[in-house]
């Protein structure tokens, strides 16, 4: 099926299978890994305890929504 048609008919999807697709497409530029489920998951929470001692021993009082919001739209806006 040529590209076009297949974008085509992928825009006529709802916004929410469209995520899907998008989704799968991207993920399938990843390639295939080595890491397993429980190894990302272990290293995920090892960095939000990391994260949260440094939140709850007052050496990253962290910012503001406010402030973190316009960051991003400015770099969004660029």
């Amino acid at each position: 099926m040529p590209i076009d048609s297949v974008l085509r008919e992928a825009l006529t999807l709802p916004a929410q299978e469209r995520s899907e697709v998008a989704a799968e497409l991207l993920a399938s530029l990843d390639g295939p890994t080595d890491t397993d489920a429980k190894s990302v998951a272990a290293t995920w929470a090892k960095e939000l305890e990391s994260r949260a001692r440094l939140a709850y021993s007052g050496e990253d009082s962290g910012e503001p929504w406010t402030t973190v919001r316009e960051r991003i739209r400015n770099k969004l806006s660029q």
